[in-house]
């Protein structure tokens, strides 16, 4: 009896060392069948490690998309903590991907994670930025120093936001936790793909508006940003210069390659159908797929989402990725 149980507990100790520092949701049926997604969380701020798992779970189950979520991880425990700014394990995944879609801030990651990135980036495979993408490295020196949000490398001026997103951070222009934000259609936009089934004020979010500068070349706005006197989605645009004009809050680039970037995208800002809407819908542009977009796509939550508020250190401490494993 005493033989069975401890090849019992060797058993258990055996499949938790041998959990996976990601998670992968297998595609369901739809038009994304096929098609493999690779979504990089790890922003110390706005719950990436809520948000994309989420994310790749409608697109899994509702769009038939595989979907890889790759998290900043403890190596000392194996938890997600996004207070770990140099370790994002599973980046290989990328070498598959038909699209990464990546919400990171200021990450300061060893040369060979961010050589796989650089190599994606390199293959002129689509991108989706969320949020915190447009300042998503801060690397002080080395090969990949001028992916940071404040790069002076006159070939690459303004690091991956910039470059490739098209705008790195510049500042807050709603009142950070006190102003939220309602999506405006773009002028002429109206007819984009990616805002099929959307219309004004079906966006909203309680993250503020970002400041952006004119955008880079090549780059068009789709959505833009209404700051918002207050934290609720009924509530009445600021009067004055900050809604004159808006800020874009959601653009895409296609100079080689497709980019969708938007500022908007917490964890909580996933609460809203239409804010889902608009990512589902930019995954089918970027994938190829704009002609299977339907009139209003599918985005239903997938299981249980409970998000947690926007703020640092406000990350849930002791969690895994096999936390957010798909539902049965």
């Amino acid at each position: 009896m005493r033989c069975a149980s401890l090849l019992t507990v060797l058993a258990l100790v055996t499949v938790v060392q041998a959990e996976d520092p990601w998670v992968v949701y297998d595609g369901f049926d739809g038009p994304g069948k096929g098609k493999h997604i690779v979504l990089v969380s790890g922003d110390e701020e706005y719950r990436s490690e809520e948000a994309l798992p989420q994310l790749g779970k409608i697109l899994a189950k509702h769009h038939g998309y595989k979907c890889t979520v790759l998290f900043a991880i403890d190596p000392k425990d194996g938890t997600i903590s996004p207070n770990v700014n140099n370790n994002i394990p599973g980046l290989e995944a990328l070498k598959s991907a038909d699209l990464m879609i990546i919400a990171t801030r200021f990450r300061n990651l060893p040369d060979e994670q961010m050589k796989l990135i650089d190599d994606y980036v390199q293959s002129g495979k689509p991108i989706v930025g969320m949020r915190t993408a447009t300042h998503g490295f801060n690397i002080g020196k080395g090969t990949y120093a001028k992916y940071s949000h404040n790069s002076k490398d006159p070939m690459f001026a303004g690091g991956f936001g910039k470059q490739i997103l098209g705008e790195t951070w510049v500042a807050h222009h709603g009142k950070h936790g006190s102003q939220s934000t309602r999506g405006i259609m773009a002028k002429g936009a109206n007819e984009h793909p990616i805002l099929k089934g959307i219309k004004d004020g079906d966006i909203w979010g309680p993250t503020d508006v970002y400041t952006v500068t004119p955008l880079k070349a090549d780059f068009k706005p789709l959505v833009m940003g209404q700051v918002l006197v207050g934290m609720k989605s009924d509530d009445a645009p600021l009067e004055g210069e900050k809604n004159n004009p808006m800020m874009p809050v959601a653009w895409i680039g296609e100079n080689g390659r497709k980019v969708f970037t938007t500022t908007m995208g917490s964890s909580t800002d996933l609460e809203n159908e239409g804010m889902r809407r608009l990512l589902v819908n930019a995954t089918y542009w970027a994938t190829g797929l704009a002609d299977k977009i339907p009139d209003k796509t599918k985005v239903d939550i997938v299981g249980e989402y409970k998000t947690s508020p926007f703020k640092f250190n406000g990350a849930i401490k002791g969690l895994k990725p096999s936390d957010f494993a798909m539902p049965k």
